[in-house]
């Protein structure tokens, strides 16, 4: 990278929306940028679903940032995750597989994004996978796709296989009602010739929310018709239902006249909440700054903590005029901290405080069917479909991405076809596989013989769960065996 220690020295923390937009804003700064991620790739989060799902594979929605920015002289990108930021000395440690590094700053800006929420009970996430990352969507992937095959082996033997064919995405935000109405399509239209012993368009897709509507940010006239039109699809919306209880085979559900029921499902997707990244906590401490119940951290006027000009916090992290979590705030945010940092260097007289423009909001429900929110309008139907397309292709990163997009829709959409099922036993159990090492994937590589052990562990964890799995399997083919027998005998 073109520059020296001399020029100011900028720490851009994250590589999504904000970490991206703010690093090429200062192309033509006279500073040094550095980002700093926890990926190599800049995800597209809004179209994970579609990952999930099979429409698209995850090169188009995650392009290595070092590529985007390869053109950019002024900046470099160093890989790890950000796990301390000292206010005081002006650095940013960050680690990867256990290694740290640590990069100095003259201006500081925060874009570390937000991680999913299950509201207090973290121990949901082991079978309820969230959607934030590229390996929630690939597991989501292997999981979805993988209930299906399952099905069709327990069909062929007779087996009750209900608690297979159903799907059960939790949240009914944008996120939710997207993978919940992609499930659907799945189901009724691109799977129904595929099998023989299961019939695809049987499988239940249900929604939950503890919310009394649909995309509540939306309103109550598009909530309302994206319920219908999801309702439509097939898919069960239930509102008003709080997830209580979760576990391999299902889910508990509290109603709001307070009756409990469970929900029998191998298949769950936790879409319902975010909460700010652990940074906040952490320059909160030495701020003083306060957050709010998502871990959001109060921020000046101007973005910059209080007391710390010199850094600046975008996106998801921030709690400022009740700003939404969405991308375009932490694009603007960026824009807006870069200029602020070019500004002081030429003497510039400040700007006035950050405001968002709110540019709209949509959600697809499935092909041809969307909502969209722009300022007073609010339309449905094909044109907000067709809205939708035409807004997320231009900001899909690189035209090749953009081209690989657009005919993967076409397939997907226009015709019925999925070009990106592909599914491994590894998706599904990786992750499993990794938090049950005490140092993670760091002690795949601190130890001797730690690479055979991870193997061994995988392939145990592995074979446990399909044997738990086909146990119970075992046992309900035998309760259902015994209640024929008990029927006949009774007859």
């Amino acid at each position: 990278m073109a520059g020296t220690q001399d020029r100011h020295q900028v720490v851009v923390i994250g590589s999504g929306f904000g970490g991206l937009f703010g690093t090429k804003a200062l192309k033509r700064g006279d500073v040094d940028v550095t980002m700093v991620a926890k990926t190599t790739h800049h995800l597209f989060q809004p179209l994970l679903y579609q990952v999930a799902t099979g429409i698209l594979s995850q090169g188009e929605i995650a392009p290595p940032t070092r590529e985007i920015l390869s053109t950019q002289k002024n900046a470099r990108v160093i890989l790890g995750e950000v796990t301390d930021i000292d206010l005081e000395s002006r650095t940013v440690t960050s680690q990867v597989l256990g290694r740290p590094t640590v990069t100095s700053y003259d201006s500081l800006i925060v874009a570390a994004g937000a991680s999913q929420s299950y509201f207090g009970n973290d121990q949901f996430a082991e079978f309820a996978p969230g959607m934030k990352s590229i390996d929630d969507a690939l597991e989501l992937r292997g999981r979805i796709f993988g209930a299906f095959e399952w099905a069709e082996l327990g069909a062929a033997r007779g087996d009750n296989v209900d608690h297979h064919l159903t799907f059960v995405v939790v949240g009914a935000g944008p996120t939710g009602v997207e993978m919940a109405g992609q499930i659907a399509e799945l189901a009724h239209r691109t799977l129904k010739r595929d099998f023989r012993s299961i019939n695809t368009r049987e499988a239940r897709v249900i929604l939950l929310d503890a919310a009394p509507q649909v995309l509540p940010p939306f309103g109550a006239r598009l909530g309302a018709k994206a319920k219908k039109e999801l309702e439509d699809l097939g898919v069960e919306v239930q509102l008003g239902a709080m997830v209580t209880d979760v576990d391999e085979r299902g889910l508990e559900v509290k109603d709001r006249d307070g009756t409990v029921r469970r929900i029998e499902s191998m298949t769950k997707i936790w879409a319902a909440g975010v909460q700010a990244n652990p940074l906040g906590r952490t320059l909160s401490e030495q701020t003083g700054a306060p957050l709010d119940r998502a871990g959001r951290i109060s921020v000046n006027p101007d973005l910059t903590l209080p007391g710390h000009p010199e850094v600046f916090v975008v996106g998801d992290m921030i709690s400022l005029d009740n700003l939404p979590g969405v991308a375009q705030v932490a694009i603007q945010g960026a824009k807006y901290a870069a200029k602020e940092i070019q500004n002081r260097l030429d003497d510039k007289a400040p700007q006035e405080p950050f405001h968002y423009f709110d540019k709209g909001s949509m959600a697809i429900i499935s092909r041809f069917r969307a909502v969209a929110m722009v300022g007073k309008l609010r339309l449905t139907g094909v044109i907000a479909w067709l809205m939708w397309l035409a807004v997320h292709l231009v900001y899909i990163t690189g035209f090749k991405n953009r081209l690989t997009a657009l005919l993967h829709w076409a397939v997907s959409f226009l015709g019925r076809g999925r070009s990106e099922r592909t599914t491994t036993e590894q998706q599904i159990f990786g992750r499993a596989a990794l938090e049950r090492l005490k140092g993670g994937a760091a002690d795949l590589v601190s130890r001797p013989g730690a690479y055979e052990a991870s193997r061994e562990l995988l392939e145990t964890t592995r074979r446990a769960e399909l044997e738990a799995q086909a146990a119970e399997e075992a046992r309900l083919s035998d309760e259902g065996m015994r209640g024929v027998h008990s029927e006949k005998a009774s007859r």
